[in-house]
């Protein structure tokens, strides 16, 4: 019953949303289409027999396994349904395999809470789109993982235990607890205040960034369209910290330092912000990322800041497919 409610409401909002493109909404041309079908396709090539994917020295990594997973349900896919349906099953089936005892998903090789809260956050998005039996559980004893290892400040850091925080890490955590919210999973409130308050602590008013953590760091790309992107997410649109950090965001749209990690934030929030800013900054995404795909259909942005073309080409396509409005966690 959850399910079929669950997705009423989102042909709802899928509907209302089309209602909404129709009128001043960017659209995704033809080109951009056959762009993001090219890449889903060179990613589906890249899957490992286990049904992970590795990329940059990462092999079988649940974090690169999460976006790329993102990848596909940003177009439709689903486990068995889709075109991509088969893949989308094995590399859900690898992130479940990868949990531990205490709930920890980073796998046999290792990992971190990067990687746990991303694979959480797709497998989240994965129940909550089909209501799987199967994913429920996996999905509960991460978030209470998560929920466990907070730090006293707020913030998580790389060990799942209390030791400290950064803006990075925490925001992971924070989109996977959303997520699981979304889809009716309990997470304190608590826990969500507190994680909100330390991503408000490193906001910088001076000039409307978000630094890495709050008393070190000066603000960057990246990290302010990952603090106001999941500022909206949380509900928090009228946050005193957005208006510059729009602004921010809008003047640093070429910012060299983690490019890929950047828009794959920055274009969520950028579409919460709407009207004429959505629409202009979807245009310059399309610009910039559709006439440097590779023949094959990869994007790979050579920069000491990037993983590697899978991660690239997964947030390429995520980034690119934003007004299609399949992933749940980042709809109006």
């Amino acid at each position: 019953m959850r399910h079929i409610l669950y997705s009423l409401l989102t042909f709802a909002f899928l509907v209302g949303s089309v209602r909404a493109a129709d009128e001043d909404q960017p659209k995704m041309d033809e080109a951009t289409k056959k762009a993001t079908a090219k890449g889903l396709e060179w990613l589906a090539k890249q899957q490992n027999t286990d049904g992970s994917w590795s990329d940059g020295g990462y092999a079988h990594n649940t974090a690169i396994t999460g976006y790329v997973l993102m990848a596909f349900m940003s177009q439709g896919h689903l486990p068995n349904q889709g075109l991509y349906g088969p893949e989308v099953a094995k590399g859900s089936r690898f992130l479940m395999a990868a949990q531990r005892d205490d709930g920890y998903i980073i796998g046999a090789r290792g990992g971190n809470m990067y990687c746990h809260g991303m694979a959480t956050l797709a497998l989240s998005e994965l129940w909550g789109q089909t209501g799987s039996d199967d994913l429920k559980p996996v999905v509960k004893k991460a978030i209470d993982l998560i929920v466990k290892c907070q730090h006293d400040n707020g913030g998580w850091r790389y060990e799942p235990q209390p030791t400290g925080a950064d803006i990075s890490v925490t925001i992971m955590q924070v989109m996977a607890l959303r997520s699981a919210k979304n889809g009716g999973i309990h997470v304190p409130d608590t826990t969500m205040k507190k994680a909100l308050a330390y991503i408000k602590s490193c906001y910088r008013p001076n000039s409307g960034g978000f630094t890495y953590q709050p008393q070190s760091g000066s603000p960057g790309f990246a990290r302010t369209a990952a603090g106001c992107c999941v500022l909206f997410l949380s509900g928090e649109y009228k946050a005193n910290e957005i208006p510059k950090a729009v602004d921010y965001l809008k003047k640093n749209f070429d910012s060299p330092i983690h490019f890929y990690y950047g828009h794959y934030y920055a274009s969520h929030a950028m579409y919460q912000v709407g009207g004429k800013d959505w629409k202009e900054w979807y245009g310059k995404l399309v610009d910039y990322f559709v006439p440097k795909q590779s023949p094959e259909g990869s994007w790979s942005r050579t920069s000491r800041h990037e993983v590697g073309p899978v991660y690239q080409t997964s947030i390429a396509v995520i980034s690119l497919s934003v007004p299609l409005h399949y992933l749940p966690i980042f709809q109006r």
